[in-house]
């Protein structure tokens, strides 16, 4: 495949109307904006085109717009934001789904008190241990150092007794402050991997997608990009949902696709080869 290298958005925006942008390791690494990422949003804000933040934080929406605020995202730069924390509470509350209708009532919460939050509005019994759970509600490890081998006899006995779990963040690994760190994802795939029973919220699922085109109101799907730094979730998920996408090469995949500043599009282009994904080019960073 032939692998657009594109020097900026300038040169992307007027093909699409609608921009559905990742977060984590696209706009900001979880302490602060990459450079050059505000001034980007602003003109293509300028520029007429809507945007919409997609994340597979384990938050709600209302959450995660505090919290990139915060680190210096303001509102006034997109319209709207859908995270998989979002999609994975509402499934919660309503319970009208089968799966979520034979849960019982009492959770073991496998997260860090920054993931609290999700917990508003739920009517659980919220339990320490797995031998009182019904099921376990997934947002990652506690720390940032945390390791797999650290959740691992939490999820041996859960196994053990068929407790299912709901995991509200489908990402393996994060940059946090230039390190990698474990996702939800991570805790969920290894509980699959012995046996456990997992349903799944936010990217790639197709659900996120529609989502973000309510918020966005815009009708063609042809005229909607996806930007993100995960081929796993971000470019997949594009791709399952029948959208353009286009891979931000500077986040998740940065050691594997960056060579110091400089991008290896030969890397980039096996690893799309390999899982037969094709975006309409690829970026280091989100810039104008």
């Amino acid at each position: 495949m032939t692998l657009r290298l594109i020097d900026g958005m300038h040169a992307l925006a007027p093909d699409y109307d609608g921009v559905i942008l990742d977060l984590w390791g696209v706009v900001h690494d979880g302490t602060a904006p990459f450079p050059g990422v505000l001034d980007c949003m602003a003109r293509l804000g300028a520029a007429g085109r809507k945007m919409v933040l997609l994340s597979n934080a384990p938050r709600r929406a209302d959450d995660v717009v505090r919290r990139i605020e915060r680190i210096g995202v303001p509102r006034r730069l997109y319209h709207g934001v859908m995270s998989s924390g979002e999609e994975c509470w509402q499934y919660l509350h309503t319970r009208e789904d089968p799966f979520y209708a034979a849960l019982g009532r009492r959770c073991l919460h496998i997260g860090s008190d920054r993931d609290l939050e999700i917990r508003e509005g739920l009517d659980f019994d919220f339990v320490e241990g797995v031998g009182a759970a019904d099921f376990i509600l997934n947002t990652g490890p506690a720390g940032w150092d945390d390791t797999l081998a650290d959740y691992r006899p939490v999820l041996i006995a859960a196994q053990a007794r068929g407790v299912p779990m709901v995991c509200a963040n489908p990402d393996l690994v994060v940059i946090h402050d230039g390190k990698p760190a474990l996702c939800a994802g991570a805790l969920a795939e290894d509980y699959q991997r012995l046996g456990g029973k997992v349903r799944w919220h936010g990217k790639p699922d197709p659900s996120v997608y529609l989502s973000c085109l309510e918020l966005l109101g815009i009708v063609d799907g042809r005229r909607i990009l996806v930007v993100g730094d995960s081929l796993r979730t971000d470019i997949a998920g594009a791709a399952r949902a029948g959208l353009a996408s286009l891979l931000i090469a500077g986040g998740v995949h940065a050691a594997e696709f960056l060579d110091g500043d400089e991008l290896d599009l030969g890397r980039v282009a096996a690893a799309l080869a390999e899982h037969q994904l094709q975006p309409v080019g690829v970026m280091p960073r989100f810039v104008w």
